[in-house]
């Protein structure tokens, strides 16, 4: 324990150092490499060399990502709030870290149209814009030109303006790389991008559950140059098990913390040749699907066991007070991949086993939403599904006797449970009303 909290004392420490330059030194660019070396890459920020321990966050918790031992924070656009970027990448920089700066870049599947040479010219025009102002605060490590441009994608002249922007950005910037996130990868997108988009520096790839087949992937596509994990964690919800309505089941957050461990371990951190780092998915919160499934933070802004996960791989030790575990939710005994269904207004017991590593005592929140019908994809905006009265009590030990809805259709219960110090863990199980039987 002592050695954690002498960890997060000296990252502390190292933001106060880095805050300090930034205030006497804040127009002065870093500058970033990556140089090949006995067969691999790696990436040097100036001068020094540089392993990304990052996360994806356009407004999370970044004082707590520098004392869990992060060091970067990647974004997905700059907007239109010039002085709203300028203070997030001044706070990065006063807590240490650097920030892969997003370019937003127009999708096919949102009505961007590549033949229309008027409108790419009128896109590189604001993007040179963007670049002019933000190429020389310390705190920019490189720039992300779009994200997942390839998802149902047609028009191979995206990677046309890909290469454009990428020379554009080279030319009024040469201090920083310059990559395009992937939402996974095969041999003809890596054949396009070698053609079509040669002046990319790396590529960023971007896996949930199928990451630990990253180093299959790569020798297939022969893909090897330089890359960061721009985006990884929990097994999507396109890739889980699903009901028999189709609702996807969703990983409790100890099992997701497992999973974290896991993958960053046997993939991420064992490729020291081509890989340059990662940035996890999302230090903050967000609704996709569910509100819980891809955020590390609960909407009240409490750390689930994935951050404590991501402190012990980056640092070595865990924090000194963790966050609960739990085990899978259940309605009467079972799980979501039993396909639970529930007869309108009829009595249930559900209950998910909680601990908490230091017996802080527990509280329970249960709860349930209306399954969602969303089918965006690619992390689009979702409206968070409106509640449902459950008409429910709880006992000390958190279990939930409950009333199932009176009205038929497709329902989530979910579970929260707080430790009072900041941190928590949840679990969520799909279920089915139906109407009750004559």
């Amino acid at each position: 324990m002592r050695g954690a909290m002498a960890c997060l004392l000296a990252l502390g420490l190292l933001g106060m150092v880095h805050g300090a330059r930034a205030d006497a030194d804040a127009q002065a660019p870093s500058q970033v490499r990556i140089v090949e070396d006995d067969g691999g890459y790696r990436l040097l920020v100036d001068g020094e060399p540089y392993l990304v321990r990052g996360a994806g966050s356009a407004s999370g918790d970044l004082e707590q990502l520098a004392a869990r031992g992060g060091n970067s924070v990647r974004t997905w656009s700059t907007g239109t709030d010039v002085a709203g970027v300028r203070a997030m990448l001044d706070r990065a920089h006063r807590n240490g870290l650097t920030v892969a700066m997003g370019l937003a870049v127009g999708k096919e599947r949102h009505g961007f149209d590549y033949d229309d040479a008027e409108a790419v010219a009128e896109q590189l025009k604001e993007l040179r814009e963007q670049v002019r102002l933000y190429r020389d605060h310390p705190a920019v490590l490189m720039w992300l030109v779009g994200n997942e441009l390839n998802l149902e994608h047609r028009n191979p002249k995206v990677w046309d303006a890909v290469e454009q922007i990428t020379r554009m950005i080279h030319a009024e910037d040469p201090n920083h790389p310059v990559m395009t996130p992937l939402a996974g990868f095969d041999r003809a997108l890596i054949d396009t991008l070698k053609a079509r988009a040669p002046s990319l520096d790396l590529i960023g790839i971007q896996l949930y559950g199928d990451l630990e087949a990253l180093p299959r992937k790569l020798r297939e596509a022969d893909w090897t140059g330089p890359y960061i994990v721009t985006e990884w964690g929990p097994t999507g919800h396109w890739e889980s098990p699903l009901t028999a309505w189709g609702a996807p089941v969703e990983d409790d957050a100890s099992r997701k913390a497992a999973l974290f461990q896991q993958r960053y371990r046997d993939v991420i951190a064992a490729d020291t040749r081509q890989g340059l780092g990662s940035y996890v998915f999302l230090w903050g919160h967000k609704q996709e699907r569910t509100p819980t499934w891809y955020g590390l933070f609960l909407r009240t802004g409490e750390s689930t066991p994935a951050v404590d996960a991501m402190q012990q791989l980056w640092t070595g030790q865990w924090p000194d007070n963790r966050a609960p575990s739990i085990a899978s939710a259940t309605i009467d005994g079972r799980g979501a991949t039993d396909s639970v269904v529930l007869a309108a207004g009829s009595g249930h017991e559900a209950t998910a086993d909680a601990r908490d590593p230091e017996g802080d005592p527990l509280q329970w929140r249960w709860y349930a939403l209306e399954e969602s019908t969303a089918t965006s994809i690619g992390g689009d905006p979702e409206a968070v599904p409106a509640e449902v009265e459950l008409h429910a009590s709880v006992d000390g030990d958190g279990r939930l006797r409950f009333t199932a809805p009176a009205q038929p259709g497709h329902y989530r219960l979910f579970v929260e449970v707080r430790d009072g110090r900041g941190h928590a863990a949840y679990a969520n199980v799909p279920f089915r009303v139906d109407a009750p039987a004559r």
